[in-house]
């Protein structure tokens, strides 16, 4: 810097005395003055990467360094980026477009207990996404994008916009991830983030071209998808990752009481065929009932027991096993146990989710199947129905639900699912995946869209709605899912 300085006092000393020279002179100094300018900014550069490099060579080496997670259930499969050769910013561009057919076949279109799909028999655009990673020395960000159904699906059942004013909904909706941050160059990298991010919990990635199947499990599909808050990565050693979380909520783009959540991730890939990883959760996620406390654990397993990318045949071999539980306490409800009339009903979350997948044809073809179970009695992390029978309140009309005859979630209420799927997926290239899939849904009580659906008697909103009618929920769906995920 001081050398900038001393440029332009020479600069400044120049413009005093170019009144008595000739016009060749001033081009001459002016020029002279240029290439000394230019020259003292490059090394001040050179003088400041010098000394990044120096600091950046304190960290002992890239986290999961060598480990192949290309395979991984909730991970990117590219094994190369093209866009690696951009020095600030690598942008990224995902596309995930669906059409599935309901056997259940309802007038309105309307698919309920998912948010990996919105409308039945038609073709929609579920998610686009685009943005990117921007770094700059230690300093780095990312924002992505979120437009397509998935902007309205995902959110719909957070219920801290209800709470002050500035519809949160709204202003986050079509971000999927947007925070900046700081990396610190110890051990193997520490990451100081705060904005909002992609939860793991439940396994799934976020973005469908990372899954090995399209619908969720409950799993997956009854937790969150993203936080809103600080976070810290640790990697202490190359093969685990150390995460606590600050956040405003589960799921939740507010607060809902007086404290925030907290809770944090475990990481660990000791090889490139085995990941270990544990979620865990703590908060008061019950709108307007500061006593209620919420605890959550996740928890994931996954093997890769055969690879043998060289073979004709099959090349990889792959499980993953995820298994959940938690609870709510207080404020009426009771954890594990059913209580007397003053701790109330219970109210808890256990669920397990197991999928299998074979890649054969030089990975160019996968196949993939599985299940999962949930029970959730009080039915507190369930999606809850859309319509009619939606029993989110209506903030038009404080004293009403969203829909005329709501799905009951009161404290005491059960809820089983479980469920079934299969997929192909054929992958010409890293880019590009086209998956067929078959998923088999069931519940304790009724809850997917029947015939009727829940829109109205005729399936549009804009009916008046006939007194006889009713919400048509049914405990069954079985449903054909062709995807087209594209990702750059």
């Amino acid at each position: 810097m001081k050398k900038v300085i001393i440029v332009f006092m020479m600069v400044f000393s120049t413009m005093a005395s170019a009144q008595i020279l000739n016009e060749q002179d001033k081009q001459a100094i002016i020029n002279q003055i240029k290439k000394e300018l230019l020259d003292s900014l490059k090394m001040e550069q050179e003088e400041t990467d010098s000394l990044y490099q120096k600091n950046k060579a304190k960290q002992k080496g890239e986290p999961f360094e060598n480990i192949d997670m290309t395979w991984q259930n909730g991970s990117d499969r590219r094994t190369e980026n093209i866009w690696k050769k951009f020095k600030y910013f690598t942008p990224s561009i995902l596309l995930d477009v669906n059409y599935n057919y309901g056997f259940n076949n309802p007038i309105d279109n309307t698919v309920v207990g998912s948010t990996a799909l919105a409308r039945h028999n038609e073709i929609q655009l579920a998610a686009l996404h685009f943005g990117g990673d921007f770094t700059y020395k230690n300093a780095r960000a990312r924002v992505m994008t979120q437009f397509g159904t998935r902007s309205i699906v995902v959110p719909r059942n957070d219920l801290s916009p209800y709470r002050g004013q500035y519809e949160l909904a709204n202003v986050y909706r079509y971000l999927s991830e947007a925070y900046a941050g700081y990396h610190i160059n110890k051990w193997y990298g520490i990451n100081i983030d705060a904005g909002m991010f992609m939860s793991y919990i439940g396994l799934n990635s976020y973005y469908q071209a990372e899954n090995w199947e399209y619908q969720a499990s409950f799993t997956s599909d009854n937790t969150p998808w993203f936080f809103n808050g600080i976070r810290i990565q640790i990697h202490p050693t190359k093969n685990l990752k150390i995460e606590p979380w600050i956040i405003n909520g589960w799921q939740s783009y507010g607060k809902f009481n007086s404290m925030p959540g907290i809770g944090g991730n475990i990481t660990w890939m000791p090889n490139s065929n085995i990941k270990l990883l544990t979620n865990n959760y703590y908060g008061t996620d019950a709108a307007g009932i500061k006593e209620r406390v919420r605890f959550h654990s996740d928890n994931s397993l996954l093997v890769r027991y055969y690879n043998k990318p060289k073979a004709r045949g099959i090349t990889k071999m792959a499980f993953s096993l995820t298994g959940d539980i938690g609870f709510e306490r207080g404020g009426g409800v009771n954890g594990f146990k059913d209580g007397d009339s003053t701790k109330g009903a219970a109210q808890y979350f256990v669920s397990a989710m197991l999928y299998n997948r074979i890649w054969f044809a030089k990975n160019k073809f996968a196949i993939t199947v599985g299940g999962g179970y949930m029970t959730n009695p009080g039915r507190y992390l369930v999606l809850y129905p859309t319509g009619q029978a939606s029993p989110l309140p209506n903030p038009n009309n404080p004293t009403t639900t969203e829909g005329a005859f709501p799905f009951s979630a009161n404290p005491g209420d059960k809820f089983e699912g479980w469920d079934f799927s299969t997929n192909i997926d054929y992958m010409p290239n890293q880019s590009i995946t086209f998956r067929l899939e078959y998923v088999n849904r069931n519940s304790s009580v009724p809850y997917f869209a029947g015939r009727g659906g829940v829109t109205s008697q005729t399936g549009f909103s804009t009916s008046v709605l006939d007194p006889s009618w009713r919400p048509d929920l049914v405990k069954k769906e079985q449903r054909i899912i062709f995807v087209m995920l594209f990702r750059l």
